[in-house]
């Protein structure tokens, strides 16, 4: 078994009044004619190194992008990994869907300035899945396809369930608290869909994406919560994007024990969407965090074969 941490370097985006952004690049070892530029927008409690970049047993998402001529991309929203911090003593969630549009902003233009101006397709995951589609209804010349995968969708509030409270600015999430999230949508009975020792690499990895982690009891990463107060507008019914103006071909692809993404999730989403071209994948034994799990590889096929496919209709 053999786990590996990356260590490629980054692209430094830098303006002024603005976050500095750790934009990565992965090229392939050739390039096809019909490979594609793909930028990997992360979910809301790690980054690019965690997730499309990290290699479990000799191998990550982005390899297997690059095997069919993919270029991939992956960024750091503003405190996250290797992008900078937002400022202490701030009480209002930050990095939420409307800090994050400009910095997407940013990284596109940064990328259609090296790859030739061509368009790009956005894989994105969880709270990322939400993002992507609202840079993608409101910049359609940018994004030629969509891949959300695991997408958090609005839903009618049901019960008496009062307003959620208000967030402070960031949050800690420790080891323990992500190891959770690996664990508890597996129904009794099954096995894991992660290993003890790869979770407990990727975990001390994951603490090491911030210096400041031994500094908390117990050590835990500190993470925005804008995110989360994005999540809380979605389950309270409200859209905070145009779903209708979204036209860019779109896959969804979720697991089947994924609490956060359920059927009725993906038939809302899918019938909100404005393109003419959605595709709707359930993968099974697989839950929210189905990129770092045993059914990974599944996912991969699948996002290749979509992206194939509407490269090749584009051609047509």
């Amino acid at each position: 078994m053999q786990i590996t941490f990356p260590t490629r370097p980054h692209i430094a985006l830098s303006a002024p009044g603005q976050p500095t952004l750790a934009l990565q690049v992965q090229h392939p070892s050739h390039r096809a004619n019909d490979g594609t530029d793909v930028l990997y927008v992360h979910g809301s409690t790690f980054g690019a190194d965690m997730s499309i970049f990290f290699r479990f047993d000799g191998r990550s998402w982005a390899d297997a992008l690059n095997d069919v001529g993919h270029t991939v991309w992956g960024v750091d929203w503003a405190g996250y990994g290797r992008s900078e911090r937002y400022p202490q003593g701030v009480t209002a969630p930050v990095g939420r869907m409307a800090d994050v549009l400009p910095q997407m902003h940013r990284v596109i233009a940064a990328i259609r300035a090296r790859n030739g101006n061509r368009p790009l397709a956005l894989v994105a995951h969880s709270w990322g899945g939400g993002v992507a589609a609202a840079y993608a209804s409101l910049n359609p010349q940018d994004v030629h396809a969509l891949v959300l995968f695991g997408p958090i969708v609005p839903r009618t509030p049901t019960g008496s369930i009062g307003p959620a409270a208000p967030l402070n600015s960031h949050h800690s999430v420790s080891q323990w608290a992500q190891y959770r999230r690996f664990v508890e949508d597996v129904p009794h009975g099954h096995p894991q869909v992660l290993s003890e020792a790869h979770f407990q690499t990727w975990g001390e990895a994951y603490l090491a994406t911030d210096p400041t982690a031994a500094t908390h009891s117990p050590p835990s990463v500190w993470t925005p919560t804008g995110p989360a107060a994005d999540v809380q507008a979605w389950r309270s019914g409200h859209w905070l994007y145009e779903p209708g103006c979204v036209e860019a071909p779109t896959l969804l692809v979720r697991g089947e024990w994924d609490s956060l993404c359920t059927d009725a999730d993906a038939t809302t989403l899918l019938e909100a969407l404005g393109s003419t071209h959605k595709a709707d994948c359930k993968i099974e034994s697989a839950t929210h965090l189905m990129h770092l799990e045993s059914q990974r590889e599944v996912l991969y096929r699948h996002t290749n074969a979509f992206l194939q496919h509407i490269t090749t209709e584009e051609s047509l």
